[in-house]
């Protein structure tokens, strides 16, 4: 044992051994984790509070086997309530009980970081529509004005609103025929555009808070779906399709042709219904994250402020 070895605790002794084991197995090179591989990636741009929240939530030991298992079985249970719901002739819905529903799950039992990651969506996404509607030449197209800040204005800016966000953007819009389109960086409008401002921290967990963004998704689905009318749950779960249009209408603003490639949910004309929801959920969410942050990016370099 040399001299230098001597003066470390036999803890240090074990970690530099195994660093030295590990190190040799990989060519002398440093083996990465996946979290190191995600963390060091930004091909895709995210917001890196955003990012370091993901990560965070990636992490929940839940994740191993009651997400999977939940997953099967909260998916038959999706099923049933929406086959149900559009055999029914008797149509119910309870918007005001639904959120308030939402907002009691969100404050005692889903982690902080997931909320913030949800209430980030509800401000991102309205970013991305008006930032269509302030370049799109077309006048009467009202903005999105969806931006809790805390779980509690989710009790007036609802998820039902969320998605009438996007389809009311949408059909207001019209066709993409006649306009200006692409428009130069310096004229940009960002009239309606306001940087995302969170006033919920993750230092207020309580001991019950548990539930990481995938878990807590799965475990609300189905009343999402029982809450809604058939019509208003199709609506809903199709609005996402609408990634790709805003995609393309973003891509002919600033003459790119990356934005559409972005998006996973595609081709609105094609009604889907509730098989693979949970992965179109959160591929929605990552598209919006990765528009926004492009968006971001391009606001910095003109001198704009994102913060």
């Amino acid at each position: 044992m040399t001299s230098s070895e001597s003066a470390l605790s036999r803890k240090e002794q074990r970690a530099q051994r195994r660093l030295a084991k590990a190190l040799a197995k990989n060519h002398g090179r440093m083996p990465a984790s996946l979290s190191d591989a995600l963390s060091g990636d930004d091909s895709l741009p995210l917001d890196l509070e955003a990012k370091e929240y993901w990560l965070k939530d990636l992490q929940n030991p839940l994740r191993v086997v009651i997400l999977p298992t939940l997953k099967i079985l909260l998916s038959i249970t999706l099923h049933i309530t929406y086959y149900l719901k559009r055999l029914s002739p008797i149509q119910w819905r309870a918007h005001r009980f639904l959120q308030w529903q939402i907002c009691f799950f969100m404050k005692h039992f889903v982690r902080p970081e997931a909320n913030i990651l949800i209430l980030r969506h509800f401000q991102t996404e309205s970013n991305l529509l008006n930032f269509v509607i302030d370049n799109s030449g077309k006048e009467g197209v009202e903005p999105v004005l969806i931006y809790p800040k805390v779980i509690r204005d989710l009790m007036v800016q609802t998820f039902v609103h969320h998605d009438q966000g996007v389809l009311m953007t949408m059909r207001d819009l019209g066709e993409m025929k006649g306009e200006n389109w692409p428009i130069a960086e310096e004229e940009l409008q960002w009239t309606n555009w306001t940087p995302v401002d969170i006033q919920y921290s993750p230092s207020r967990k309580k001991w019950t808070q548990f539930l990481d963004f995938e878990t807590a998704h799965e475990l609300f689905k189905t009343t999402f779906c029982f809450w809604l009318t058939a019509k208003e749950y199709e609506a809903a779960i199709n609005s996402f399709q609408f990634d790709h249009s805003v995609g393309l209408r973003i891509d002919e603003i600033v003459g790119a042709a990356h934005f559409a490639d972005l998006a996973h949910n595609r081709f609105p004309m094609i009604l889907v219904g509730p098989t693979g929801l949970s992965y179109r959920f959160l591929m929605h969410g990552f598209f919006v994250e990765h528009a926004h942050a492009h968006l971001e990016r391009m606001r910095t370099q003109l001198g704009l402020k994102n913060r």
